[in-house]
């Protein structure tokens, strides 16, 4: 496991957010932005980040309200315009301009919007199991989950709860690896786990707003045309279903497309041919 610093960075609202800094190999490597999706943090990144920091200086941010980012006290911003803002914030911070991008469900959301406001930021886009439009059968299950863990006071009992909620996305995974899934989800205070996200985004997401998962991007989707872009589904997913999917090939005809079988939403980017063919993606 190659080292990453922590850094923190002040943005608008009074707000300290956290990222991790792999540093990669020299001052001369590009670099990568791995942001995470609706309820996770940079737990998710934990393999992927390490195999990319052999080659590119590595981010991995936590958006407000998860992890070790400080939690909003007015649940009305956590959406995709501030969260994008936010991102733009830490390239500032850090003194990057121009990266590439890995987008996992809400983190693909974000990528389609910064290349929107900012054309030419992104060197290549990497969406893992996000469209420009959601089905309606996986916008439910999540706005059913979100914010609503209740009170869990052992390892088995968080164990128990993330089967309940995921099991239908990943129907393989081993006892171990759904121990080692669930430390991704959950912190830990006083020996005891907790879901480490602000209940609050579920405000956000059970909006008519539409800020926290817009309903329909295929205009600013389609801009992403302009630079390499891949496409990661699994292929049970039930929020980027096969029609969305196809839709998307469609309009972006040079996408390169990769199925992950026998998984849900979102595929995890830990295995090994997964990691390997976004490894080489990003190297071309």
């Amino acid at each position: 496991m190659r080292r990453f610093s922590d850094f923190y960075y002040q943005v608008p609202h009074g707000l300290t957010l956290y990222a991790r800094d792999y540093t990669g190999p020299d001052d001369r490597a590009g670099c990568v932005l791995l942001m995470h999706g609706l309820t996770r943090n940079s737990r998710d990144f934990d393999v992927l980040a390490d195999r990319l920091s052999l080659h590119f200086r590595v981010l991995v941010p936590e958006q407000r309200g998860r992890g070790r980012s400080e939690w909003d006290s007015q649940p009305d911003r956590y959406g995709i315009p501030t969260y994008v803002n936010d991102m733009f914030e830490l390239l500032e911070a850090v003194g990057e301009d121009h990266v590439a991008a890995v987008g996992t469900s809400m983190g693909g959301l974000m990528a389609m919007v910064m290349n929107a406001m900012r054309p030419g930021v992104f060197t290549h886009v990497v969406l893992n199991d996000i469209g420009p439009e959601l089905s309606k059968e996986g916008l439910d299950r999540i706005s059913g989950y979100v914010g609503q863990g209740g009170i869990i006071s052992t390892w088995e009992e968080a164990v128990a709860y993330n089967r309940a909620i995921n099991a239908v996305a990943f129907p393989s995974l081993s006892d171990q690896q759904w121990r080692d899934f669930t430390r991704q989800l959950f912190g830990e205070r006083n020996g005891a786990p907790f879901l480490d996200y602000d209940p609050a985004i579920s405000q956000a997401v059970r909006s008519d707003e539409g800020s926290a998962l817009p309903p329909d991007l295929w205009s600013v989707y389609a801009q992403l045309e302009s630079q390499p872009l891949m496409l990661i589904r699994g292929a049970i997913s039930d929020l980027l279903d096969a029609d969305i999917k196809d839709r998307m090939i469609q309009s972006v005809p040079d996408l390169l497309y990769l199925e992950v079988a026998d998984v849900g939403h979102a595929p995890m980017l830990i295995d090994d041919a997964v990691t390997e063919a976004l490894e080489n993606f990003l190297l071309t």
